[in-house]
């Protein structure tokens, strides 16, 4: 984690990293102010607070309350050695609590964090360079020194050099590149968590059975979604970008629509028309891209080859974010192993789509089958070990892809957690199903996935693939766990060179009559593409284009940024139009317009139900703001300061609407409730003399939203780079 610090006056300092700010001052008797923790007393209290919140998490996953647990540190100083301390931790428990989570919780307390970074002892590196902003680096220990060489299935050049290589191109880059988390919670299943130091929200998760390959994972996928545009989808690049020569790539094109709005020809190809325009609902302005938001310069479109033939195809970027999000993009030593990796992550999720909704019961794998490979069969035992029941499942569909299963049940909760994984190779198949499983997970982190049902429509629900697609807690039929499987084992192997490879899974897309298009990107120094598969790699439902576009942002994104400047009737039009989309109330604005605000502000935590009640408020239309901030309070998780204010506007809003009450006899005693500040800013949104309350003035310039210009900033390192390589 990237941690920036300002030097203030006197002696106080301030620390920013994500989306917070952290001041630190020195004791007066230290000629300080007083006004904030030292620096040593926020480290003192970090250990405190990473026990106390290990106790919770435990505490939470069974259900124990946590209103009588007490927890305290004192440190206690060596009298001739002030750095060697003893950070010594008490926990009071209730005997309430039983004998084995008494000891679990203690147990929990000895995770820490903290206490394992201090125990180990970091290692501090002081350096100076020219410009904090312009610094990049890989913020991760060297796995490439030695001269050993580790080769594994699917992989063209050894790891050492694929780390090396992918690290050259970040660098070049000028990303600041931090491993967030590790985690090895069984053996040979490695995962971490890495993410751009200056831009948080550009991030990616890696797994595999060793350290270097989870690295591998997670520096591929990265280099894949920076190549495909990934981290940026849905989100406004800004005035600057929107207005330059290309938008999103080099090669792009730009169609203008026709004179009703009819899509432009030249767009997509028959096969793709037949498939996201049959009824001949879809209109050009469904593709206008979000990104950009340039109306008046029409769809951009990204050129892709169709595989049967050669032929160049435009498909809008639009069309692409919204259906298939990241579903087939990758990054590879060479182009054959990139597809490779697309094409095996296309079935993996068609396959899996079509197990969970058809309800499929699926072979086991004999165990002699999985004594091949005890580096897999270590990690099954590990979580065997901890009391979770494992299933390891043939997902090919009697050999017809290379697809594995593996799917962990917690008889604590009575949930299960179904993982797929694909690959030419069944070893390498079966790996990524375990590897996926636990990717980013704790033990604890396995208490939240749902419980299989019998419940047919739950299952096949369109949003339930979602939920799989996302994280794979989606919902799994009991169906799933017949022991009378709908296809008897196979034992597969679609394995041989990476060329040999991507010719065997083209050849299965022929084979279910599938257009394939593939767009390779490689100006930023490495090999990546995208693989789309039209009517059968989408994640989201076509209909999507047409009833639930994200580029619905452009009829709101201008107004709501500039929502301080409007006056009363674009207020009213702006109401209108939000009462005619039809969103749901529950919807975020920051999602609903694409820009990324600072979670902790009002902005940050911002929905449509709330903004509506915002803006009648503005109108002073109490009766309609009465009701969503009834509603808001009602179904709204709000912190408790929050929650305070909107109880004490609905008090205000039920006095303004009883003719028989008067305000001034009730401001004494709620002032007393609430807090004078919190009244103030009440009465001053019902009388009208305050507008907005929370949401900072800025504009479609992005003034004062800082984690959306660093989102830019990491988007224009990208755009410069191909800029530069095209006129080269």
């Amino acid at each position: 984690m990237e941690i920036k610090v300002n030097f203030l006056d006197n002696l106080r300092l301030e620390a920013k990293f994500d989306d917070f700010t952290v001041t630190a001052d020195q004791p007066i008797r230290y000629k300080g102010d007083g006004s904030a923790p030292s620096p040593f007393d926020y480290f003192l209290a970090s250990s405190a607070l990473c026990a106390a919140y290990f106790v919770k998490v435990y505490c939470k996953a069974r259900d124990i309350p946590t209103e009588d647990i007490r927890l305290s540190q004192n440190n206690i100083v060596d009298p001739e050695n002030r750095y060697n301390q003893i950070f010594q931790i008490q926990v009071e428990l209730p005997d309430s609590i039983s004998e084995k989570d008494r000891q679990g919780i203690l147990r929990s307390i000895d995770r820490c964090t903290v206490k394992k970074v201090v125990q180990e002892g970091p290692e501090f590196k002081i350096d100076p360079v020219e410009s904090l902003d312009e610094d990049s680096a890989l913020l991760f220990s060297d796995m490439t020194d030695g001269d050993g060489r580790t080769y594994i299935p699917g992989k063209d050049l050894p790891l050492e050099d694929t780390i090396k290589n992918m690290t050259a191109v970040l660098e070049q880059l000028g990303m600041k590149i931090e491993v967030s988390s590790w985690r090895n919670i069984v053996p040979n299943v490695w995962s971490l968590h890495i993410r751009d130091a200056a831009s948080p929200m550009c991030f990616t998760n890696g797994k595999g059975a060793s350290k270097e390959s989870a690295l591998c994972s997670a520096l591929g996928e990265f280099i894949e979604r920076a190549s495909c545009n990934f981290f940026y989808n849905d989100h406004y690049f800004g005035e600057a970008i929107a207005n330059s020569e290309f938008v999103h790539y080099p090669n792009e094109k730009w169609f203008k629509p026709g004179p009703n709005d009819e899509l432009p020809d030249g767009l997509l190809d028959e096969y793709c028309l037949e498939i996201y325009n049959p009824d001949g609902e879809l209109q050009a302005s469904h593709l206008i891209d979000t990104n950009s938001g340039r109306v008046d310069r029409g769809i951009c479109a990204i050129p892709y080859v169709r595989q049967s033939d050669g032929e160049t195809v435009y498909f809008p970027s639009n069309l692409i974010e919204n259906l298939f999000v990241s579903n087939g993009m990758s990054a590879g030593n060479t182009l054959h192993e990139a597809q490779v990796q697309c094409l095996s992550e296309i079935f993996e999720r068609a396959v899996k789509r079509d197990i969970i909704e058809n309800e499929i019961a699926l072979p086991d794998v004999p165990q002699a089958v999985l004594e091949r490979y005890p580096h897999i069969v270590a990690g099954i035992r590990g979580l065997e070990d901890q009391g979770f029941p494992v299933l390891v499942k043939d997902a090919s569909l009697g050999g017809q892809f290379p697809v594995m299963c593996v799917t962990l049940m917690n008889p604590r909760t009575g949930g299960v957690f179904a993982s797929f994984g694909a690959h030419p190779c069944f070893e390498v198949a079966l790996e990524r199903s375990l590897t996926e499983l636990l990717q980013g997970r704790s033990f604890e982190g396995l208490n939240d996935v749902p419980a299989p049902t019998f419940n047919s429509h739950a299952v096949t629900e369109p949003n339930n693939f979602v939920e799989h697609f996302i994280d794979s807690t989606g919902v799994v039929s009991w169906r799933f766990f017949s022991a009378r499987s709908d296809y008897e084992f196979c034992d597969w192997d679609f394995s041989g060179t990476s060329e040999e490879e991507n010719a065997r899974l083209m050849q299965i897309l022929e084979q279910l009559g599938k257009e394939v298009y593939v767009a390779v990107f490689d100006d930023l120094g490495a090999t990546a593409c995208r693989i789309l598969v039209p009517d059968y790699s989408e994640i989201y439902p076509v209909e999507d284009l047409i009833w639930d576009n994200t580029n619905k942002a452009l009829l709101f994104r201008e107004d709501i940024l500039n929502i301080h400047r409007l006056d009363d009737e674009a207020l009213a039009d702006l109401l209108d139009r939000l009462e005619e989309s039809e969103l749901d109330h529950y919807t975020e604005v920051p999602t609903l317009i694409g820009i990324e605000f600072d979670e902790n502000t009002v902005w940050g935590q911002l929905c449509v139900g709330e903004l509506k009640g915002m803006i009648h408020l503005a109108l002073q239309e109490y009766d309609e703001a009465y009701d969503l901030v009834c509603e808001f309070l009602d179904y709204n998780d709000n912190t408790v300061e929050r929650g305070l204010f909107y109880q004490a506007l609905r008090a205000v809003l039920e006095i303004v609407l009883d003719d028989t009450l008067e305000l001034e006899d009730y401001l004494y005693n709620l002032t007393r409730m609430f807090g004078e500040s919190t009244m103030n800013d009440v009465v001053g949104l019902v009388s009208g003399e305050q507008r907005f309350h929370g949401l900072t003035p800025t504009s479609m310039k992005l003034e004062g939203l800082e984690r959306h210009q660093k989102l830019i900033e990491s988007y224009t390192k990208l755009h410069q780079l191909r800029a530069a390589r095209a006129s080269s």
